[in-house]
């Protein structure tokens, strides 16, 4: 059985090292758990397209992608079923090696000068392997709505009965009665 994070790896060992030098590769990547945040996300199973272009720089490999995919979750209004068709780019720079130590001295007086690099963001090759998890679930979340609609002007559910307004007559309504006049609902009039 692979991990879920192996159906993301991709091996460059047909890229030469040098720079200027370019590889493309499009391929479906099967969805090994749920993508995305909690009302909406790629299911499992689902497809996740990616068109991958990776070039050699000096540093590294600088890989960008498209990445395509549906996403399937509920209406935030009506809770029907939605379908929304993920399209995001990214560009990433994945680094050959660890820098040295020397290299390491020069980078912290960068980073007191320039406060925004941070080196747990950098992405790392393994040997000359990609591990493109983190950028293609980044992708998929940063293009998926919060709070996702089956229509832009989704009026939503019937508080009283819980029906689709879309669905119900125009001059639908409930009676209100306030909740402090409830128990006098009753009595009769005396004469």
């Amino acid at each position: 059985m692979t991990r879920p994070s192996q159906v993301y790896l991709l091996n460059t060992h047909d890229l030469p090292r040098r720079a200027g030098e370019m590889k493309e590769y499009f391929f479906d990547i099967p969805a090994p758990e749920r993508v995305g945040i909690d009302v909406i996300a790629v299911q499992p199973g689902e497809d996740i397209h990616v068109d991958l272009r990776l070039e050699s720089v000096t540093q590294g490999v600088l890989v960008s992608a498209q990445v395509n995919a549906i996403a399937k979750g509920e209406c935030m209004r009506c809770l029907e079923v939605v379908e929304i068709e993920v399209d995001r780019a990214f560009q990433e720079l994945y680094r050959y090696e660890p820098e040295k130590a020397h290299t390491k001295a020069q980078r912290k007086r960068a980073r007191e000068e320039n406060d925004d690099l941070d080196e747990d963001d950098e992405l790392m090759m393994d040997g000359d392997v990609l591990d493109l998890e983190a950028p293609i679930r980044d992708a998929i979340v940063l293009d998926l709505p919060i709070n996702p609609l089956c229509t832009e002007d989704c009026p939503g559910l019937c508080p009283g009965c819980g029906v689709k307004w879309s669905l119900l007559a125009s001059d639908h309504g409930h009676e209100v009665i306030d909740p402090r006049w409830a128990s006098l609902q009753g009595l009769t009039e005396q004469e």
